[in-house]
């Protein structure tokens, strides 16, 4: 039969774009809240750092209705370190839109998603979004996705893809673009009409596809996923099967069925092949699992998800401030908490190490991971981690490393120092155009040579340049890079800085922290332009004299410190340093804290 009653559909689209903005718009028109209710901007994003950041971290599914019809809508996250997210969700869905802005054009992410939904044979609607901007650009836009689809060898059906013109702010929409909308209703057609009726077997065994994993306290873990065939019902028996695993199978029971209406779990007796369920009872079920009929226990296969590309090595905090502003620190703290993550994000890594207090966490990018560790410290985790590094591969006896595809649109007058950059960090130029008033200059790098470059970036650009990154591939290893040309400002001693050593330290560099910061010897308090590490006493306080003056110390005048964000600082240290994490600091500091150790330890080539 044809669930003509139903569409599955996801949103992908580079960062920025617009998505999770046009999802607000179409929940209001379609009928989801009451016309005088107060509805947050992208309401969507219901996490904290998502919010903060403007940015979408993981998928979420909402559900509008248009006449007759249900439309489930998946809304993914544009940023290229979460791409497994969109990957995993692609399964559940029969049609796409495909957002893109209508200055910026197509972007290297909006590639990737795009070359994942052909992949799947899905259907697609082109909405050309953003289009009130004053420096749109419809034509060229238009032609450079008609491009994309030819270089992405496009079947003829997906060339012939409907587009629509957008403003998702202000929630309009038309089919030609000379001609102003007045709401959504062309892109609520469109969606009905122009992905078909999901063709299913209700007759045959349940067989559930597992793409998504929540967790409520009270029910456990949570299945995400949408039905492919026969009828699920509450207390129903089941079995779970993984396609790549074989020989494991488990039983239980679907304890609770859940639909998703608006932003809602509503809960259901039963469900139907086509519908996104949200099912409950079941122990261990984790992203990829088949909920199978014991009738028939046949596992659904599931998508590829792109390997990691960027490792990190989490261990217990060790500094003399362990333990003091963080909750959760022991190694069965960490060790539980990384392992609960992987089961609900397909795109890490953990891996014991040999020592008992670390572990080795490889994600897809420097965000992916730094989100990681931010989720953790606001829950009250205190641990440390190492500097970032690439994760290398070896094909018949030649080491090969990942590169990126670097995406950067600045002003003509800034292309200069982009280009010094790219020449020390090993990058190779693939394309140079004009968008609008400015350059794109498209590079593949190292993933190694991009650690530590986004800030210099914004620098050298003055804050005027895009900078955006996408994987590209592995390719043999390109080389040396040297990571950082600058030092390290050390504590010496552990205490309280004052102004005294704080003004004798800030002539050797720059400083991170300010007057009354407590201290430890080994920490990094600054940063010196010489290659080399200094130490600095920071806590030296000026001795008292009797030909002092009452006001002398009022004359030292101390420069701002510069504080630095979390990706700033895993992007700063060095292999020889560690940042310590606790929900109310970030430090950084040397491996080795004492001075005289270290220094014998770097003599003999150890550090």
């Amino acid at each position: 039969m044809k669930r003509t009653d139903i569409r599955n559909v996801a949103i992908i689209a580079h960062v920025d774009h617009g998505k999770t903005t046009l999802v607000n718009e179409l929940l209001k028109q379609g009928g989801i809240f009451r016309n005088n209710q107060e509805v947050a901007d992208r309401v969507m994003d219901s996490g904290d750092i998502e919010r903060e950041r403007g940015i979408t971290i993981l998928s979420k599914n909402t559900s509008v209705f248009y006449k007759d019809t249900k439309i489930n809508i998946i809304d993914t996250p544009g940023h290229a370190d979460f791409g497994g997210e969109v990957e995993r969700v692609l399964k559940m869905v029969n049609g796409v839109l495909v957002l893109v802005d209508a200055c910026e054009g197509p972007m290297p992410q909006t590639r990737f998603v795009m070359q994942k939904a052909l992949e799947l044979n899905h259907k697609l609607i082109i909405v050309v979004n953003k289009i009130d901007r004053p420096d749109a650009r419809l034509s060229e836009v238009q032609d450079e996705i008609l491009e994309l689809l030819f270089d992405l060898n496009a079947n003829d059906e997906q060339i012939e893809s409907p587009i629509i013109f957008c403003s998702g702010r202000s929630g309009t929409a038309t089919t030609d673009c000379n001609v102003p909308g007045t709401d959504l209703t062309p892109l609520f057609e469109a969606i009905v009409n122009h992905f078909e009726p999901q063709e299913v077997d209700v007759d045959s065994p349940l067989q559930i596809l597992v793409s998504s994993i929540d967790y409520n306290d009270y029910v456990g873990r949570i299945g995400i996923g949408r039905i492919e065939r026969g009828v699920a019902t509450v207390n129903q028996e089941v079995v779970t099967r993984n396609y790549n695993v074989t020989g494991q199978e488990s039983k239980g029971k679907l304890v609770s069925i859940f639909q998703i209406e608006g932003l809602n779990r509503v809960p259901v007796e039963s469900a139907k092949a086509g519908d996104i369920v949200c099912v409950g009872g079941i122990e261990n079920i984790s992203i990829g699992d088949t909920i199978c009929s014991p009738q028939r226990p046949e596992a659904v296969p599931f998508v590829k998800i792109s390997e990691p590309t960027v490792e990190m090595t989490f261990s217990v905090n060790d500094s003399p401030f362990a333990g003091k502003e963080g909750k959760m620190v022991t190694t069965r703290h960490l060790r539980d908490r990384l392992f609960k993550e992987m089961l609900k994000d397909v795109s890490l890594r953990v891996e014991e190490t040999d020592s008992a207090d670390s572990y080795r966490v490889c994600g897809r990018g420097e965000m992916h991971l730094s989100i990681l560790i931010e989720t953790m410290r606001r829950a009250g985790y205190e641990f440390s981690v190492g500097a970032p590094k690439v994760m290398y591969k070896e094909e018949n006896g030649v080491l090969l490393e990942p590169i990126e595809k670097l995406v950067v649109d600045v002003p003509e007058d800034k292309t200069g120092s982009v280009f010094s950059s790219m020449g020390v960090r090993k990058g190779e130029l693939l394309q140079m155009e004009n968008v609008g008033s400015r350059i794109r200059l498209e590079f593949k790098v190292p993933a190694r040579g991009l650690f530590g470059y986004k800030s210099q970036f914004l620098t050298d650009t003055r804050g005027e340049g895009v900078f955006n990154t996408v994987f590209y591939g592995y390719e043999e290893y390109k080389g040396d890079i040297e990571r950082r040309t600058t030092g390290s400002l050390v504590a010496f001693e552990t205490g309280e800085a004052v102004t005294y050593g704080l003004f004798n330290a800030q002539g050797r560099g720059q400083l991170f922290i300010g007057a009354g910061v407590q201290v430890y010897e080994g920490m990094v308090v600054g940063v010196s332009p010489k290659a080399e590490d200094i130490s600095v006493n920071v806590c030296k306080k000026k001795h008292l004299t009797n030909t002092r003056a009452s006001g002398s110390d009022d004359a030292l005048r101390l420069e701002t410190p510069k504080l630095m964000s979390l990706e700033e600082a895993m992007e700063f240290i060095n292999d020889d340093e560690m940042l310590e994490i606790t929900p109310l600091n970030i430090r950084i500091r040397k491996k080795t804290l004492d001075t005289e150790t270290r220094l014998k330890r770097k003599a003999r080539g150890l550090e």
